[in-house]
């Protein structure tokens, strides 16, 4: 369904089930496949490639703490796609809650991905599936982010970073090079052991 005021460029292919809301636009020569949804205002760039159930511009995460419970915060910003992209399979990319989440040219996202409101990816990073991106965190250009890393909110990444798979990105990285976090599988009995070990280092 492509609702009156969206905008849909030549050569565009929509597969089945497509939903393009009020005022999204799709550029030349790109392809949505079957049940993408891009949310009102999402602007979606030259030869972009969007496979199925891939949402564009739902609210982010927003919340606000009020007398125990919760209140809504809205969230009025879009979201910016550039050309040549690529996003995968139900993978998720949050509006902005007051300026634009950016997606820059030539980004390849996986499968399963979530990216949070206000998020920047710089242009040609490439991040594998089951991906976690809090919100307003900018990531540099020509980035490979390996599948299951985590990344928390309001952190800056350098251009030509790695991060290898099941990391966990707690602090901003300033320097391009490799990262690494997390503890490989080895047998029960013996990471067991390991965590004895670790608490009783304070000790």
């Amino acid at each position: 369904m492509i609702e009156e005021g969206a905008h849909i460029g030549e050569r565009v292919l929509v597969g089945p089930g497509c939903i393009v809301q009020k005022g999204a636009s799709v550029g030349a020569d790109s392809t949505l496949r079957s049940g993408v949804n891009l949310y009102p205002g999402v602007t979606l760039g030259m030869r972009c490639l969007l496979h199925a159930g891939a949402v564009v511009g739902a609210d982010g995460f927003g919340f606000a703490p009020n007398s125990g419970t919760w209140e809504k915060v809205p969230q009025v910003g879009s979201v910016r796609v550039g050309d040549d992209v690529e996003i995968g399979a139900n993978t998720t990319i949050d509006r902005g809650a007051i300026d634009d989440t950016v997606v820059e040219n030539g980004v390849k996202l996986d499968n399963q991905i979530q990216v949070g409101h206000n998020v920047i990816i710089g242009a040609h990073t490439a991040i594998a599936a089951c991906t976690g991106i809090s919100g307003s965190t900018v990531i540099g250009q020509r980035c490979m982010i390996g599948g299951m890393v985590g990344f928390a909110g309001h952190l800056t990444i350098a251009d030509d970073v790695v991060v290898t798979g099941c990391s966990l990105v707690s602090a901003s990285i300033k320097k391009p090079g490799s990262y690494s976090s997390g503890m490989p599988t080895v047998e029960t009995r013996l990471w067991r052991r390991m965590v004895a070990h670790l608490r009783r280092l304070d000790g």
